[in-house]
Formats: C-alpha cells, structure tokens, sequence
C-alpha cells in the first residue's frame, strides 16, 4: 500500500511538471510572464488537493469534485474576490462574473496581437484552461494509471500555441513540452517497476545498498526508456533544421494573415506589421479614422501608431517602452533643440466604433493627449496605450497637442552626433545580415558628407535611382535574406522599403526605426480628413541630435517626401504672411548640466533634448527593476550546475571519509573499492561475496600484479572480519587497523585508472555511477519518513 501512495505521488508531480512545461508554449502569445508563475501556482495547489485527498484514501470521483471545487475556490480568489462570499466562496454573482471574463477574454482575443496583454479576461481563459488539462492528465495518470492517453490533453494545449502562433512557439517550448510528457511516463514506467516487479536480466542493488522496502531501484528497462526518450527529443529538434526549407526572409508580413477579426466580423484591428499588406489590398477603403487640425501643413499629419526598435533579425518589433503613470503636459520630446523652429498644433480625433486598436494613432511628437480612461504612456511612440480588459481605441475621441517641426537641411546636415548609448541600440543589426546589405548603402552613400547626405541618398535610391516598383502584391518574409531578395527583385510596398532603409541606415551607424500608422487622409467637404484602411503605412525614421526623430519616405508613390529632403526648394527669404500668425514655441526646457558649443540642444540653457536623448528602452528597464525570467534561467543554469558538480563532489567527500587513516577496520576502504569500481563500468553483485567480487575486479579491468595484489588484501581482510570466528587467534593488529586497507585500495584505484581508457576515466570522475547510492538512501529515508508520518495520523 505504501509503495502505491508513493507511485502516486510521484506520477501527480509528473503530471503538473508536463501540464506546467506544456503550458509555457503559451508564453510568446500573451504579454509578461507572472501570469504564467501564477498558472503554475494554482495548478501545483489543484494537485496538492488531488494528492491529500488520495492518500487519505478517498474515492476516485469525490477527489476529482474535491479538486474541480478548490479549482474555483483559487479562480474565485485570483479573478473576482469582490464578488465572493468572504471573498473566498463562489456563489452565482461570482459565475456570473466568470462568463463576463471569459466574453471579454473572446474579445481581447479578437483585439489583439500576439503577444497579447494579459487583461483579465485572457487570464480567464489562460487559468481556467490550464486547470481543466491539468485536472484531465491527472486523472488520466494518476487515478486510470494511463500517462500515454494524458498526452492527448497536453497535446491540446501546447496545439493552441502552436496554431495561433504566427511562426508557432518555437522548438525551446516544443522541447520543454515533450520532456514534460517523457518524465510523465517515465514516472508512470517506474511505477509499474515497482508494484509488478521486472526481468531477473537486471541486477539488484549494488552491495550495501540501504534495504528500502518500497524503493526498487530503476532497472536496465528504465535506463533503456531514457536513452530512447533522450535520442528522440534530440531527433526531433534538430532534424527539422538538417532538412530543406523554403525560409521566408526578414519581411513575411503575410504569414499569418492576422487581421484581428472579433467573433462578429465587424471589428477592425490593424495589426502594425502583419496585416498591414491585407489592408493595403482591401477592395474597399473603408474609414477607420477622422480627425480635424490646425497645422498649416497636413501633408505632414503622418498618424504613429507604434514605433519598431527592435530588429532581431525575424522581425521589427517594438521593444514596448511603456509607463504605467502618463507624463504631465507638456510632454517631453527627445532630442528636440530650441534652435529648431515649431509650431503649436491641436487635433482632435475621431475613432471608428468597428476599429481596435491597444494604441492610439496621432501625429508625432505629441505632447499632450485628453481622453478618457486610463491609459499607459507608450514613450517610443509618444503615444497612449492600453492593456485595461475591454479598452480599445474603437469609439474613442480625443484632443492631441503636438508640434510641426520644422528643421532645415542644414541644422540636419550639422547636427552633432547622438549620444553613445543612443548610438549602439538604435544601431544595431543581426550578425546574419548578410554583406550584401551594408555593401550596397555604402555604395550608394560613397559620395555623401554628411549622416543627412547619407539618409537623402539611400532614400532617393529608393524612390527614383534605383529602379524599385510598388507591389502590394509581392509576398513578404521574415528572415534577413528577403532583404537581399527585395534588393535584387526591386519591387515591394511600404514595408519592404521601410524596414530596407532602417536596415541599411544603421549599417551606416545612423540609428534608425521603423514607425507604422497613417499617412494623412483625404480631405472632406466640411474640413475634416478621413483616414481609411489604404492609408495604412510604414515609413523609416531616422535620429538627428537636435531635431529628434526625422521621417523619410523612401517607398515610390505613396505618402510625401518631407521639404528637408527637397533640393530644389530654396529657403524662403522673406516670411510668409501667414506664418506670422503662427506661435512658434520652443521644446520643454529644463536646467542644463553644462553647455557645449557644439551642440545645439546644450546651448541657450536648454537641455531637455539632449537628457532625453541619452535614455533608451534598455536604460529605461534597468532603472525599472529586474525582469523575472533572466531570474528564472539565471536560477535554472545555477541549479544546473549543481547537479552536475554535485555527484563528483559527494563522491571526493565520501572517498576522502572511506580511506582516511583510523580504527575503522577494512570495511570502509572495500565499500570504496567496490564504488571505485563500479564508476569504471564494474558493476558489484550484492550475490558475490569479497573473494568473487575481487576475482571478477581484477579479471574484468586486467589489472596488473601489483594493484590485483592489493585488491585481494583488502577482500581477504573483509572476509577475516566479517567470517572469523568469534574464538579464533585475533589477526595482527595491521590486519584489523584502516590504514593498510585504506593504501591498498589507494594501490588498486591507481591500477583502476591506468587500465581504463580516456572517455572511461573523464566518465568515472564526471558522472561516477556509484553516485546512485544518494538515491537508495533518500528512498529509504522517504519510506521511513512516511511510515512515521502515518503512525501519527489515524486513518
């Protein structure tokens, strides 16, 4: 009975370590990770019930109830405590607010892109979904005593990530999943060891092993099942990457046609990168947006929606540079010297009831913006955004204040180079960038003098010198060699020559983004612009030190190459009347920390630009606080390596314990021997008694005259002690003392080593077999701890 309490417990742990390693293929599709250590939580409680209520032996259907109630008591207490009877029990307020969560998690589904924020709602879906497979395989392995049949649930779950998951959640998630499933049934396989016995092919365990009732060591057929398990994971991972594949490059927009449809079919969500191309080639332009402005110019009411800083070499992604507190008005803007001119700009926004958006589209650089709700500040972009369950940007009407900046070609051309830490992250490239890339924007900017001279160059390239065609039809990729593609192909849309440039740009050392949103709209009749779904752009920005974020436009046809960009436009000599109207105000002073004269943004007192300048999304993060999971794989590595020092360190302690000088007779020194062997491949048979075992000792390692000599000391010493008679003439007191055993085991280890090969004595030192007696010992003292434990409760 006891040993089928422990198989139980040992299966329900596997049970939750397979449903917790499976359930992580859920991380890449929702934001953060806590969400993910919670799930853990409530499932590990969820078995712990399970595990109470069997050994207390209670009935197979009361303890799956009993664990179906504690997994709404942990919900209740997680997602709605407000609605609880003492804020612990569910009553029909608390399901009712349950159905609420899970149609707001359908709708969140239908709003947002992965990785989705985690609101309430998914956490709804997330929770409640990891608690029902983990109550289906614990009753699958623990209570029907099938592990292989409990891999259909897990295999429901890691299939949602790998269907919703653009490129699927990556073979790290595939490998924690299997070796999830591989250690269920290897419990459930030591299980059926245990209660049904095995082969009489195997041995017992080793000489001396602790005598634990209930623990029958793991035998060859286990040992098999590992290997086998081990091997196949291994194939499964790397055979994908030895066959042929058609890669789909760096810019595969299209792959997963994710336009963010709710369950009605009416809701628009552009997604910023992957749907971008099924916007572009809608049939209809349908209207998602009007708004109403006082600048001068709209051909520059070019609308963020967000800004991509990233560039890991499978895509441009924003690195989420969020705030949880809004900045007060006016809001800073980085890099933006006084010296440029600016002028004050206010307009009002109206969003479309069927468009879902997490962020909200305005011009940049915005400095204010009145809505209601709350809202996160989303400083990359400059922009609001929200992770608040059921807030969108659908129906949503605000006031934006933002500037029209207004830098010549010259303060371009003569700004001073950002700072270093702006530099190196707005910079950086993929090491497999292929050559390609930065040999042809050095070929094409060879001439230029200047970053601006450069930035001009590559974006005439593109739009008139180099030949390129707009296609909204050409497939994207997502890999670095679609770069080289649309390099040599010369035909693409706007992403393709957004991220291009930025790529190139940064190559030059020029840091470089990528915004997406808006291109201005079309003017109505009563002064409004209208912004449809063909409006839908990406566009390169490039940072100049003084001016800030500069935008070019280098896709042909679309959207308005920017005046600064504009040889032939001379500077006007004389003022326009109605630019004398205008309020030219500078960008948000604050003290500065000492003057250059080399830089505009230090000058006149002003250094708001160049403090904000120096920050990033990285700097940013490390004055916010560690993320968890470099914790997590930081934790992981260290208890890694410690399990793999562990078993040759316990095994220079117990050596160094054995042979140590002192009355402690043979018999420490032979135990030694029969490990020492036993590391080198000679495994000891509890049936042979010292004389055979030393036979077979010095037979098996061949070992010279002189180490086989010591070998049989030792047994022959081993057997005067155990075997004399109690009457008999005591031996001499060298024969009985430890220390001559202890030099000839120290003889026949050296005879050990010097007949084995290399790969048997780095195996023998690194991985020494006999280290196996650690877990003899812990069963046997988990076998005594649990009869303990159940003399002391009744039953």
């Amino acid at each position: 009975m006891n040993g089928l309490i422990d198989g139980r417990i040992r299966i329900a742990c596997a049970a939750w370590l397979a449903t917790v390693a499976a359930a992580s293929a859920l991380l890449p599709l929702v934001d953060g990770s806590d969400w993910m250590v919670q799930a853990a939580i409530l499932l590990g409680a969820q078995t712990l019930v399970g595990l109470a209520l069997r050994w207390r032996g209670l009935h197979p259907a009361l303890t799956v109830g009993a664990q179906v109630a504690a997994s709404l008591v942990l919900l209740t207490v997680v997602l709605a405590p407000d609605y609880a009877t003492f804020g612990l029990l569910p009553g029909p307020q608390v399901f009712e607010q349950f159905g609420l969560l899970l149609r707001d998690g359908a709708e969140d589904i239908g709003h947002y892109v992965a990785p989705a924020p985690a609101t309430d709602g998914i956490r709804m879906m997330v929770f409640g979904g990891v608690l029902l497979i983990g109550l289906l395989v614990d009753v699958l392995a623990v209570t029907a005593r099938s592990a292989a049949s409990a891999g259909l649930p897990l295999l429901a779950l890691y299939s949602v990530a790998a269907g919703v998951a653009q490129e699927g959640p990556g073979w790290p998630y595939f490998l924690l999943a299997a070796a999830g499933y591989l250690v269920l049934l290897l419990a459930e396989g030591r299980d059926r060891l245990n209660r049904w016995g095995r082969f009489f092919a195997g041995h017992g365990p080793p000489q001396g092993a602790p005598a634990a009732p209930r623990a029958v060591p793991v035998g060859p057929r286990a040992r098999t099942g590992r290997r086998i398990g081990v091997l196949t994971l291994g194939v499964a991972v790397l055979a994908p990457a030895a066959l042929p594949s058609l890669g789909e490059g760096l810019l595969d927009l299209d792959g997963g046609r994710g336009t963010g449809r709710g369950g009605s079919g009416d809701v628009i969500s552009v997604n910023p990168v992957v749907a971008l191309q099924d916007q572009l080639n809608q049939q209809q332009d349908r209207a998602v947006l009007s708004y109403r402005t006082t600048s001068a110019e709209p051909s520059e009411m070019y609308l963020r929606l967000i800004a991509l800083d990233e560039f890991t070499g499978q895509e441009w992604r924003s690195s989420r540079w969020y705030e949880n507190r809004v900045p007060e008005a006016p809001w800073p803007v980085s890099g933006l010297s006084e010296e440029v001119a600016t002028t004050a700009v206010t307009t009002t926004v109206e969003v479309a009831d069927y468009y879902a958006q997490n962020s909200l589209p305005v011009p940049y650089p915005a400095t204010s913006v009145e809505t209601n709700g709350q809202w996160l500040f989303d400083r990359g972009t400059q922009t609001l955004v929200t992770n608040q369950r059921g807030r969108t940007s659908a129906g949503a009407s605000y006031e934006i204040q933002h500037l029209l900046v207004r830098p010549t070609a010259a303060q371009l051309a003569e700004a001073p180079p950002p700072s270093q830490e702006l530099t190196d992250y707005y910079t950086r490239v993929p090491g497999d960038l292929p050559q390609e890339v930065a040999a042809t924007a050095l070929g094409i900017t060879s001439s230029a003098a200047t970053d601006f001279d450069r930035a001009v160059a590559l974006q005439d390239w593109f739009t008139t010198d180099g030949g390129f065609r707009y296609d909204t039809s050409v497939a994207s990729g997502s890999g670095t060699q679609a770069i080289v593609n649309f390099l040599q192909q010369r035909e693409g849309f706007c992403v393709h020559f957004a991220f291009t440039m930025a790529a190139m740009a940064r190559t030059l050392g020029i840091p470089a983004q990528v915004a997406v949103g808006f291109t201005p709209g079309t003017r109505q009749p009563g002064g409004a612009y209208e912004v449809g779904v063909h409006n839908a752009h990406a566009w390169p920005e490039l940072y100049f030190q003084g001016v800030g974020w500069v935008r070019f436009e280098p896709t042909p046809g679309q959207g308005n190459a920017p005046s600064y960009t504009r040889p032939q436009e001379s500077e006007p000599t004389e003022q326009d009347p109605e630019e004398e109207q205008e309020e030219v105000v500078p960008a948000t002073p604050s003290p500065s920390e000492g003057p250059t004269p080399t830089d505009p943004c230090q000058r006149d007192g002003n250094a708001a630009g160049c403090q904000e300048q120096q920050q990033t999304p990285e700097s940013d993060r490390r004055e916010a606080g560690v993320p968890i999971w470099p914790i997590i794989w930081g934790g992981g590595g260290l208890l890694l390596a410690l399990l793999v020092a562990a078993p040759p360190l316990w095994r220079a302690r117990t050596r160094a314990r054995r042979l140590r000088d002192g009355d402690h007779g043979p018999l420490p020194a032979w135990r030694e021997l029969l490990d020492s062997a036993w590391d080198f491949g000679i495994t000891p048979l509890a049936s042979e008694t010292p004389r055979q075992a030393a036979d077979r000792i010095v037979t098996v390692a061949e070992l010279p005259a002189e180490p086989a000599a010591a070998v049989h000391r030792v047994a022959d010493a081993v057997e005067r002690a155990l075997y004399a008679p109690a009457g008999s003439a005591a031996p001499a007191a060298s024969e009985t003392r430890g220390a001559p055993a202890a030099a000839d085991t120290r003889a026949a280890l050296a005879g050990l080593r010097g007949t084995a090969g290399r790969w048997a004595r780095v195996r023998a030192s690194l991985l020494p077999r006999s280290a196996i007696r650690v877990m003899y010992g812990l069963a046997a003292r988990r076998a005594a701890a649990a009869d303990r434990l159940r003399g002391l409760v009744p039953r």
